[in-house]
């Protein structure tokens, strides 16, 4: 049994990581290419292989619902893995548009608003996760207002961290690895499933998107994988451990609106590549882990990729203190 549900990883690891360079090949022949910003010259990179990802992760999860109909002979929470392909579907179609349209000229940002709330509706009909929080039945506002907020802003605010090769990515990896953990310890075993398939298409996609990135990920990738983090946290009935390891996010939501969310994550680059802060002040976490390893490198030296560990070392802290602070609700 261990085995067959280890397909679905393996499917979505394999197909991402062989389909990939195909499409860095096509995205680059024609013409779907984005410049590295936090390097020196104008080298362009293959865009939107989130695409990938989200294929790869898809035949994954099929896999796993004919292995649940077929083998198991269950219909057990088909229902909600489907309501969650409708979510990531929206999405993706959101993220593809920006992607396709240009980050800086795509949807507005009140459309996007508009369309990530929309993307909620397939939860809604079914009546996903439970209407209780900390004892509070909050009944219909859960559904309305609750799952729809969960949806758009974890979606949105997921996209904030990023600019940095292997950053969305590697972010991604360490945040659905950690919530499947909690859902594997809380019972909800299916979903640490669906989890850990992302994870494995994600971790494929890092070969290829790691620095020096052959490949960018776009917002194809990026909103589902902040829409499946909502997912999980609404279906897992983990909203508060779900928030809690988003912090980071959080943060970062915080130093963008203090920058009217008109500044860019991105670095000033120096022409040994090294990167220098490109504002005064700090509008994101980005800028802040530049702050900080100027301060404590002796040759003042930062590069990207050490950004990219510092703001993941971070992350990882703040998912061991989650685990700690709410042991008692994982480890049933």
């Amino acid at each position: 049994m261990e085995i067959l549900l280890a397909i679905p990883l393996f499917l979505s690891f394999f197909i991402t990581l062989f389909s990939l360079p195909i499409w860095i090949k096509r995205a680059n022949k024609a013409g779907l290419t984005g410049k590295d910003i936090n390097k020196t010259g104008d080298k362009k990179v293959a865009e939107a292989g989130g695409v990938i990802v989200i294929m790869g992760f898809i035949t994954g999860i099929l896999s796993y619902i004919a292995i649940k109909t077929f083998y198991f002979k269950s219909s057990t929470n088909i229902i909600e893995i489907f309501a969650a392909f409708g979510v990531l579907l929206i999405t993706a179609f959101v993220g593809f548009s920006d992607d396709i349209l240009g980050w800086k000229i795509g949807l507005n940002r009140r459309t996007r608003i508009i369309f990530l709330l929309f993307a909620s509706i397939p939860l809604i009909v079914i009546n996903a996760g439970g209407s209780t929080i900390n004892g509070l039945n909050l009944g219909l506002i859960y559904l309305v207002f609750i799952i729809p907020l969960g949806i758009a802003g974890a979606t949105a605010t997921f996209n904030f961290l990023a600019g940095y090769n292997g950053l969305e990515t590697s972010q991604g990896i360490i945040l659905l690895s950690a919530l499947s953990g909690v859902t594997y310890f809380t019972g909800n075993r299916w979903l640490s499933i669906i989890g850990l398939s992302m994870v494995a298409s994600l971790a494929a996609f890092y070969i290829f998107n790691k620095y020096p990135a052959k490949v960018f990920p776009g917002d194809v990738m990026t909103y589902p994988v902040g829409a499946l983090i909502a997912i999980i946290s609404v279906l897992g009935g983990i909203e508060k451990i779900a928030v809690f390891f988003f912090i980071p996010y959080i943060m970062e939501t915080v130093l963008k609106i203090r920058g009217k969310l008109k500044k860019e994550s991105f670095a000033k680059v120096n022409e040994d590549g090294s990167l220098e802060m490109p504002y005064d002040k700090i509008y994101g976490l980005e800028h802040l882990a530049i702050y900080i390893l100027k301060k404590i490198k002796p040759n003042k030296k930062v590069y990207e990729k050490e950004v990219v560990y510092l703001i993941n070392l971070f992350q990882i802290l703040v998912v061991i203190i989650g685990i700690i602070i709410f042991k008692r609700e994982i480890f049933l």
